[in-house]
């Protein structure tokens, strides 16, 4: 039997946001392919692999019991964060599905969250309206990461409970704290798509028959933070 699981690039990165010997839930788990890979490898680390749908429970389910992990990965089926009780875990994983939907499911969960002190996400999309739910409920945002993968870039948010709190601008809101300040190749990529994107959206706007000036003036202040950043990269052949 393989002790190895293939995880996908995207699924790898987040795996690296979670610290050793961490007890861990994975929110929507698919598989349970993210649980049984850390168990794998940290011998310390306990998961749990909730899923909402019968279909995904049972593949869930059959993964951990190919890799003789029904002693440290528990499968659940339930709704969000329904599958764990109060105190039994230190860490939170949503990954890959829409802001919105991370959002809704931690708003629904947060009797559930009061000792967790680790929360990573990785959504799909909407990652500046993560970081405000981050930030408001008293998460501090300490490591952040960019993962491409089948032309899609990703990006990866860890945020622990802390009791000072944490005041994001607008600009670090959209961005990201941690990814402005490092800037990986794919923040170059995905920032110079996201500026064609919105003088597109603006230029549709502004024809309407009644524009909403309050948006077009939020565009139009994020594609000159967006013309900032793109400013620092050397090469501006696609800007």
């Amino acid at each position: 039997m393989s002790r190895t699981i293939n995880l996908s690039r995207r699924l790898t990165n987040v795996a690296s946001f979670i610290p050793k010997g961490a007890r861990f839930a994975d929110i929507g788990s698919d598989h349970a392919y993210l649980p049984c890979y850390v168990c794998l490898h940290d011998e310390e680390a306990e998961g749990i692999a909730g899923e909402v749908n019968e279909g995904p429970f049972q593949s869930a389910q059959d993964t951990v019991n190919r890799y003789d992990l029904s002693n440290r990965v528990d499968v659940r089926l339930g709704d969000g964060l329904d599958v764990i009780e109060n105190g039994e875990i230190d860490l939170v994983v949503v990954a890959g599905m829409g802001g919105s939907l991370i959002k809704t499911i931690l708003d629904e969960g947060q009797a559930r969250l009061s000792r967790v002190k680790r929360i990573v996400v990785q959504p799909n999309i909407d990652e500046p309206g993560l970081r405000y739910w981050l930030q408001w409920h008293g998460y501090t945002i300490t490591d952040e990461g960019m993962v491409e993968e089948n032309g899609h870039i990703y990006e990866i948010i860890a945020a622990d409970k802390d009791s000072t709190g944490q005041e994001l601008t607008e600009r670090q809101l959209l961005f990201g704290p941690i990814i402005l300040n490092q800037r990986p190749d794919p923040f170059y990529r995905k920032w110079r798509r996201e500026y064609v994107k919105r003088r597109r959206i603006i230029d549709q706007m502004t024809q309407a028959a009644e524009p909403d000036h309050d948006k077009i003036g939020t565009f139009k202040r994020e594609l000159a933070w967006i013309e900032e950043v793109l400013h620092d990269d050397n090469d501006h052949s696609q800007y």
